[in-house]
């Protein structure tokens, strides 16, 4: 049999050379291999040493950074958070906090971050700004009580609940009241609180638990029926100017309430039913009253 002349040049001892130069290779392969794993293994130790060690605790109130507040205080914000001092930054839920915010506080939006080093939460909120405090209490319930639920309105008639009676005490309120039920007046509230913004009367309750007979409660003047909301309120609110010097010239002790279904001929309803003047109508005196 002929010899392969591939081989034919190869000696034993070459062979065995070879066989020792590849089981080394394969050797220093894996010593390789676990040199990495090893590496891996002390990186990942390293890390949940580093984990374990570290004091990522929110321990007191300052550490809580609140930006972008302008009307709410930072405590205020600061005491509606869920936190539990001391409490792990892991064990905080960014979502459930802002909505909490949302919830508790006129806050349209909020985002919460987690911050590890140093540990913190920084609140970034975006405020509504309150025009009045509302109050949604039923028809002929007579006036708010501090159980009814209360909630704030925007300019633009947005409720703002606040499930949190508590802040009340803490905020600078509106000095404004609405009370009744918000879908029997949110979709008129942005026109009506145009009007009432530009009044130069000093308007501190609108009742709008029957629609059919709106009232406002007045410093100077009382109580004034408006009957329901249409195109007459912004004359009816300008007749309540004209009306500023009334106290001089009537005890408004002896007046139930005015009566501006008629912004033109305003009348006077008198306590007294038997008193002569029980609707007094004054339309003949209209121009000396400005």
């Amino acid at each position: 049999m002929t010899a392969n002349p591939l081989f034919s040049g190869i000696s034993s001892r070459d062979l065995i050379d070879r066989r020792k130069h590849l089981r080394r290779q394969r050797g220093l392969k894996r010593f390789r291999g676990s040199c990495r794993f090893l590496a891996v293994a002390a990186v990942a130790c390293s890390v949940v040493w580093g984990v374990s060690q570290q004091d990522w605790t929110i321990r007191q109130a300052d550490q809580i950074r609140i930006d972008g507040n302008h009307w709410l205080s930072d405590d205020v914000l600061r005491s509606l958070i869920p936190v539990s001092y001391p409490e792990s930054l892991l064990h905080l839920d960014p979502q459930a906090i802002a909505q909490t915010l949302k919830t508790q506080a006129p806050i349209a939006d909020a985002t919460v971050r987690r911050h590890l080093i140093p540990p913190r939460l920084v609140v970034q909120v975006r405020e509504r700004h309150p025009v009045a405090v509302a109050y949604l209490v039923e028809p002929h319930s007579g006036t708010a009580r501090p159980g009814d639920r209360v909630g704030l309105l925007d300019a633009n008639g947005v409720w703002m609940p606040l499930e949190n009676y508590e802040i009340l005490d803490r905020l600078q309120l509106p000095a404004l009241r609405v009370l009744g039920s918000i879908d029997r007046y949110q979709n008129e509230w942005p026109q009506a609180y145009r009007v009432l913004e530009r009044s130069p009367v000093a308007i501190s309750e609108i009742d709008w638990r029957d629609p059919s007979n709106i009232m406002v409660t007045t410093r100077d003047l009382g109580i004034v029926h408006l009957g329901s909301f249409d195109g007459r309120f912004k004359a009816q609110i300008q007749a309540l100017d004209r009306l500023r010097n009334l106290p001089q010239t009537v005890n408004l002790s002896q007046v139930a309430y005015i009566d501006l279904r008629d912004p033109d001929a305003p009348l006077l309803q008198m306590t007294n039913p038997q008193n002569a003047l029980e609707s007094y109508e004054f339309a003949s005196d209209w121009e000396s009253i400005d």
